[in-house]
């Protein structure tokens, strides 16, 4: 399974947020995209969620665009959102019974697995609570569990520390970990690079738009040209060196 974005440009109006941006995501590979607010990661996760069409260039999936066969490309991605959405009227067993059926999942066995997640992060014992009831930290959670039940061949992650609690992160790492030894796809923006820089295998660098690096760390590493620089300290340094090249 491979995600391939070729030379996107896009964004919310005829003034592109997004120029040319190229990246791929493999299977069996975390992807860390990286950004400050505004530099366009929410922009690209929506483009390839199908909420937004490019004006130019080209999103697909396994080789296929939204546009050739919207069905078969929406059923490959599982999103979180980085705000959890969830429907007030329904309960929590209500929210993975929908998501069951809109996957067109094997009931037994998709209940198996929501009852793993579940436990692990402990809504087991919640099934009936409606999200009125729930912190942001347990909606948060109910995201994940929806998401992760369907053993979708991409995910998407648009900042899912936040609210979180410690275990609660440490949780989803594992379970990210587990996902990919299956040989599943996982895009993750998120601003908390010291995760980012221990668990993501590649980054994409987004500044103003723009792809400003890709690669492993190695590889950003001699980019910059300090072999012991972190993320944050490299994403800090490119996006300087390109503000002060403006």
């Amino acid at each position: 399974m491979t995600l391939k974005i070729n030379k996107l440009t896009g964004g919310y109006s005829r003034i592109p947020v997004l120029k040319d941006v190229s990246f791929k995501v493999e299977r069996g590979q975390l992807v860390g995209l990286i950004g400050l607010n505004g530099a366009g990661k929410s922009t690209t996760i929506n483009h390839v969620i199908g909420l937004l069409v490019p004006q130019k260039g080209k999103i697909t999936i396994n080789g296929i665009t939204l546009q050739d066969d919207p069905q078969s490309y929406k059923s490959k991605i599982a999103y979180i959102p980085e705000m959890p959405v969830l429907y007030q009227e329904l309960t929590l067993k209500e929210h993975l019974d929908l998501t069951i059926m809109a996957y067109g999942l094997d009931y037994s066995q998709a209940w198996q697995r929501a009852q793993n997640l579940l436990k692990t992060f402990r809504l087991d014992n919640k099934l009936n609570w409606f999200p009125a009831k729930f912190s942001k930290g347990m909606r948060q959670k109910v995201m994940i569990v929806c998401a992760f039940i369907t053993e979708a061949d991409l995910y998407v992650v648009d900042e899912p520390f936040l609210g979180l609690d410690p275990l609660a992160t440490k949780d989803l790492l594992d379970l990210i970990a587990a996902e990919k030894k299956r040989g599943a796809a996982i895009l993750m923006s998120t601003h908390v690079l010291a995760t980012a820089q221990e668990y993501c295998d590649y980054f994409v660098l987004l500044h103003q738009g723009k792809v400003r690096a890709q690669g492993d760390l190695e590889h950003l590493r001699n980019l910059y040209g300090d072999f012991d620089a972190s993320l944050t300290d490299l994403y800090l340094g490119m996006t300087q060196d390109v503000n002060e090249d403006d």
